[in-house]
């Protein structure tokens, strides 16, 4: 189901595009504050690091930003929606292991995420040091990024909406710079000539650190593909067009300004400053902040909602997400913004300043594009497209970002080993809870329900049992009407008889479509056990307590149900019956027949259980209505028990 607001934020408008310019482009819009500067490396200024260099940035950005992701990624619209795990959703099906590519690509993607706000903020702020030399401007960047985390429990949609016209003066200026700079060297042109980056690549000694370096004006690509409900394809693809020209003419402009200063060394210079007029400096130096400012909050909004997608896939654990404004798609995540914060915190107490990032920016986005290209592949081919082509694009792809990679490589010793880190532990995280998740189902024992009838309608009746609740509802796991977990006729018959005038059983499927929003009902015994079957998309909020409680609504209205309580008082003035929901939570027992590999997970899974939200929480459940029942994940076999009776 796509809401109204929604497709009317697919179509080409003007408002759409302005959009596109504040949310979609905010990393790639900023990359060249730092680009340059990390190609030369504070060295000397040579012609042909420059000019190679140069034509490096724009066969990247054409090849990777452009074709890639604009022109082909694009199409796996997934109901509007786009990033790694709306790709996943969509190819999810066709095999099992395409799981991996997708949690490393949500990881490094989430390890990208701290590193944004730290480099590109820190590399605005670095030029006050121009105007003012000395001046310390790591306080300023810290107390930058803490409030701009601090202001995100209140929501941005108020701010959100004055991004893309900034933006727009952001892009316009870089472009302008980049513009009056170009005559004072046109043979910088001469980049536009793949040449000089293959012969760069070729005979160049350093030309696995250029590499790394490059990677770096198209680190923001997949933002283009996971903000796309923002604003659909369309406007996205028209605005690249603007953006694309703005970018190039800045990085030639620093470039023809590079090669007015052949053989000076550059140092602490930034090219990107350099070229501004110096009494523009300070209004350029603002400029860029907020430009860098927006870039972050396109950032960590994405994380938001790349969070939000991997719980309900069950691929992260349960935690708070909050939603701080009516805006469509705006979201808060407490406990992802306080990692996010802490990883940017840790990132600028160990390297302190931009060229110092530069080293660990670049190495986990590069494995998001590998994984994006490997999901993209089983997309083109669940498309029918031909074969050969789809070879073509996943052979060329997969070895530029190889190449990509071993450039990055080279920056493992120099930083690039933090990001890893990061990446690791949230894959870790995310790997952890999806295989407990496994383990846990593999213990499951589903039975036919139907055998169960007949108790089920006499339990209901037994005035000799204590009535438990007027409606006992429980969250089931199994996929088909026919089958319930045994450990849910267990809890109903056997640890403490429970009788209710309704039984109901609830079942979540999470879709591939992000916003689907259906149910079904199966009245399995008339008027006492009812199942109803929830479709959500994997975007969808799951507040079963508020879901269930309409259908149940729209039943007594269509009277489909009675739920009028049954106790003679209560029934005499038709006073609604009490519900109660019933959570199984399976526990690790002490006798299970696990490997030391699954106890390793399951001990991990331990831990994060006790961070995430607890199981009424996670399903939008109130508390008061609900009874948690633990119950053991395996039972030990008395078979293997060796014991003898002796008589007395």
């Amino acid at each position: 189901m796509t809401t109204s607001h929604q497709s009317t934020a697919q179509k080409v408008s003007l408002a759409g595009l302005l959009i596109s310019l504040g949310i979609i482009f905010g990393d790639i819009g900023t990359s060249p504050l730092y680009v340059f500067k990390a190609i030369m490396n504070k060295g000397v200024i040579d012609k042909d690091l420059v000019l190679g260099g140069l034509s490096c940035v724009f066969w990247t950005v054409t090849l990777q930003t452009t074709v890639k992701y604009v022109l082909i990624t694009l199409q796996a619209d997934n109901k509007g929606e786009g990033g790694i795990l709306s790709l996943f959703s969509l190819v999810r099906k066709r095999a099992p292991w395409l799981i991996f590519p997708a949690m490393i690509g949500a990881a490094t993607l989430l390890a990208d995420g701290m590193i944004t706000p730290a480099i590109t903020i820190s590399s605005a702020i670095e030029g006050l040091d121009i105007k003012y030399p000395g001046l310390p401007t790591i306080p300023i960047v810290v107390t930058i990024i803490t409030l701009l985390f601090a202001i995100q429990r209140f929501g941005t949609s108020v701010v959100g909406k004055i991004f893309g016209p900034l933006m727009f003066i952001w892009f316009s200026t870089i472009g302008v710079l980049g513009l009056s700079n170009i005559h004072l060297e046109y043979e910088v042109l001469k980049a536009l000539n793949p040449y000089y980056a293959i012969k760069l690549l070729i005979a160049y000694p350093n030309a696995l650190f250029i590499i790394g370096a490059v990677f770096l004006c198209t680190t923001g690509a997949e933002a283009l593909y996971s903000d796309m409900g923002h604003c659909g394809k369309d406007n996205i693809r028209i605005s690249w067009i603007f953006v694309k020209l703005t970018l190039v003419l800045n990085y030639f402009g620093q470039g023809a300004w590079l090669l007015t200063q052949e053989g000076k060394v550059l140092g602490e210079n930034n090219p990107f400053y350099a070229i501004m007029p110096h009494w523009f400096l300070g209004y350029g130096i603002a400029i860029a902040t907020m430009a860098a400012v927006i870039a972050s909050q396109a950032m960590i909004s994405g994380s938001y909602t790349l969070i939000s997608e991997a719980v309900r896939l069950n691929i992260w654990p349960k935690v708070a997400i909050r939603y701080p404004s009516d805006h469509k798609g705006q979201l808060y995540v407490p406990s992802i913004n306080l990692i996010l914060w802490a990883g940017c915190m840790l990132i600028i107490k160990i390297f302190g300043e931009s060229s110092n990032m530069e080293a660990a920016y670049g190495l986990a986005i590069n494995l998001t594009f590998l994984t994006t290209t490997v999901l993209m592949a089983f997309f083109l081919a669940s498309k029918k497209i031909n074969k050969y082509l789809i070879t073509l694009f996943t052979g060329f792809y997969l070895i530029l970002e190889l190449i990509f990679l071993v450039g990055n490589g080279v920056k493992i010793a120099h930083g690039g080993w933090l990001t890893l880190l990061l990446a690791s532990l949230l894959f870790l995280i995310m790997y952890a809870w999806w295989s407990a998740r496994r383990i846990k189902n593999r213990f499951v024992n589903f039975i036919n329900i139907d055998k169960y009838y007949p108790i089920i309608s006499e339990l209901s009746e037994d005035k000799s049992v204590p009535p438990y609740a007027s409606h006992l509802v429980y969250l089931t796991s199994a996929n088909f009407k026919s089958e319930i977990e045994s450990k849910i006729i267990y809890s109903i018959l056997n640890k403490k008889p429970k009788r209710a005038d309704v039984y109901w059983l609830v079942h979540v499927d999470v879709m591939d479509h992000p916003h689907t929003r259906e149910y079904t009902i199966d009245q399995l015994i008339p008027g006492k056990l009812i199942r109803i079957d929830f479709k959500l998309g994997f975007r969808e909020e799951q507040r079963i307590s508020l879901l269930f409680r309409k259908v149940v609504e729209d039943m007594v209205q269509k009277g489909e149900i009675d739920i009028t309580s049954q106790y003679d008082t209560l029934k005499k003035h038709k006073i609604p019956g009490d519900f109660k929901f019933v959570v199984l939570e399976k526990v690790l027992s002490k006798g299970n027949q696990l490997s030391w590999s699954e106890r390793i997970i399951m001990e991990i899974y331990g831990y994060l259980k006790k961070l995430s939200l607890s199981e009424e929480k996670g399903f939008g459940l109130d508390a008061s209505f609900v009874t948690i029942e633990r119950v053991p994940l395996s039972l030990p076999q008395t078979t293997t028990i060796d014991l003898k009776r002796k008589n007395n």
